[in-house]
């Protein structure tokens, strides 16, 4: 194997394990903004997982976050929730760099 094979190789791995990182990051972070949603809109217990679901299953509606803003700024709407739009951007990027990380660290471990 030449030494451009190995760097190649290399590369692909990397790549993999980003993607793996991404993945697990974001699914981490909705996980975290739904229980911040969840609990201005009062839900506990069962309700509460199954809206972590929700936004979850939200998630895979488009590429990217913006199916997942708008899915949480529409439920805290509908339940007349005072949320300004700043306020629920500055909470996902707060759980999505908590979320790097939480899965970092236990990769680590």
């Amino acid at each position: 194997m030449t030494t451009f094979d190995e760097r190649e190789k290399a590369f692909e791995k990397k790549f993999a394990l980003d993607q793996d990182l991404k993945f697990r990051s974001e699914a981490r972070r909705n996980r975290m903004l739904a229980e911040w949603a969840g609990a201005k809109l009062g839900l506990t217990g069962a309700a509460l997982e199954d809206y972590i679901k929700e936004v979850r299953k939200a998630d895979l509606a488009e590429k990217g976050d913006d199916d997942v803003f708008r899915k949480v700024k529409q439920d805290l709407a509908e339940k007349s929730v005072a949320v300004s739009d700043a306020e629920i951007r500055q909470a996902m990027g707060e759980f999505l760099a908590k979320a790097v990380r939480d899965v970092e660290a236990s990769g680590k471990a």
